[in-house]
């Protein structure tokens, strides 16, 4: 006997309906509060705040599952059953969509495609830009159709993911503790701050934090940060085993609330961070600066992928939700904790003259800039680290990124964890 779902009578009930939905408002509106997509991803972007305002602007329900970006990269490849939508980073895409467990996206059923900034076309924020190293988001964004195996380098009308949240990384310092100017990656691996340094444990990311550092101590110069060699994975990692046997490290986080503690409890004065770790940390009357160094940033992008088995009115809803996504109530939600939106000029709508100002422009606050929950984050006069919207996506060094020779990185990252 065939098991019945809730699930599969959708599924059945939605096949008349589905690519309808405009020639059949009615049974959408009836059926649409029906719908319950499962999404995951990290929790940089799976927020309650968004789930509650789905459920309130399109009548469905949206599960939201968070997990440290190695889980993610782990369940979109693994287990394709157990999830509708899939929040991931660029860098992921690079892993799970070989395994065929995502679909491919049409951009003509979305509205604001054109509005979606250069980094996830052609990848250039201007058109004289130059294309950082690593995973490039356009990179991987893009198959040659509906059932697409490899990417393509242009803008084929197939996105593997539609882009929602960027930004661009460096450190978190704590001004108060340290006393002085920061302005070069190498201070993380600076004496003075031993035993007070913290690197984060995600492979991908932490070893080009790691490319970073080694770079700005002039130990090396590599042709291709996101793409290294065995004898290259070896140096970079050979000197941070170095700086950590010789005791620099206070602890090594994965999750961003690991991050805050470390750095508001002042158990950590500089160390990868996140900015809306950053916004936590300055939302609890600590002082924390996302700091601009001279070398630039690390960056990275994340997107909504589709379930290869979402079909019908599911997967209607979910072309539903991204437009909605790309509205601008959740790019403002998101700006004011420090990211950008993929439609930035949709989010404006969404934000205040002051919170525009201050989050894209790099203008002087005029008012007190709050989080999306209200804390306080800066006073009249002040203005966001590293400046404007093209001031600091316009100074990235290299993106998050998967390497051919991944698997010996992530062993060796694990000695280097161990050791």
């Amino acid at each position: 006997m065939t098991k019945v779902s809730r699930r599969n009578v959708l599924k059945g009930g939605a096949a008349f309906a589905a690519g309808t939905t405009l020639g059949a408002p009615m049974i959408w509106a009836q059926n649409i509060k029906d719908v319950t997509l499962r999404q995951f991803g990290t929790g940089v972007s799976n927020l309650n705040d968004v789930a509650n305002k789905v459920k309130e602007d399109l009548g469905f329900t949206l599960e939201m599952t968070a997990l440290d970006s190695d889980s993610v990269t782990q369940r979109a490849a693994t287990q394709p059953n157990s999830f509708d939508i899939a929040d991931i980073e660029y860098w992921i895409c690079k892993k799970v969509w070989p395994t065929g467990n995502l679909q491919a996206m049409d951009t003509s059923k979305i509205k604001n495609y054109d509005k979606i900034v250069g980094i996830f076309r052609d990848g250039k924020l201007t058109p004289t830009s130059t294309i950082a190293q690593g995973t490039a988001p356009h990179t991987v964004g893009f198959v040659e159709g509906p059932g697409g195996k490899e990417f393509v380098d242009n803008e084929s009308g197939w996105m593997t993911l539609i882009p929602t949240i960027y930004n661009a990384d460096t450190l978190g310092i704590r001004p108060d503790l340290i006393g002085r100017p920061i302005s070069n990656w190498s201070e993380l691996l600076n004496p003075e701050f031993k035993g007070k340094a913290s690197i984060l444990d995600i492979s991908s990311i932490g070893i080009m934090d790691m490319a970073m550092v080694v770079e700005s101590m002039g130990e090396y110069k590599y042709p291709d940060k996101g793409n290294m060699t065995k004898e290259e994975i070896d140096l970079t990692i050979g000197i941070f085993t170095e700086a950590k046997k010789n005791g620099q490290f206070r602890a090594f986080w994965k999750s961003f609330d690991e991050s805050v503690n470390l750095m508001a409890s002042g158990e950590v004065v500089i160390q990868s961070m996140w900015s809306p770790a950053i916004t936590a940390v300055k939302s609890k009357g600590v002082p924390c600066v996302y700091q601009p160094l001279e070398e630039g940033y690390r960056s990275w992008g994340g997107g909504i992928g589709l379930s290869a088995a979402l079909t019908g009115l599911e997967r209607d809803a979910a072309y539903e939700y991204i437009n909605w996504y790309l509205d601008g109530w959740v790019g403002g939600y998101l700006m004011r904790q420090g990211y950008y939106s993929a439609v930035p000029e949709t989010s404006k709508n969404f934000m205040s003259e002051n919170e525009w100002g201050y989050w894209f422009e790099g203008k002087e606050a005029t008012d007190t800039i709050t989080s999306p929950t209200g804390d306080a984050l800066a006073q009249a006069g002040e203005t966001r680290d590293g400046g404007s919207f093209e001031e600091r996506m316009g100074a990235v060094a290299c993106w998050n990124a998967v390497m051919d020779e991944n698997q010996y990185m992530v062993r060796k990252w694990n000695e280097f964890i161990a050791a």
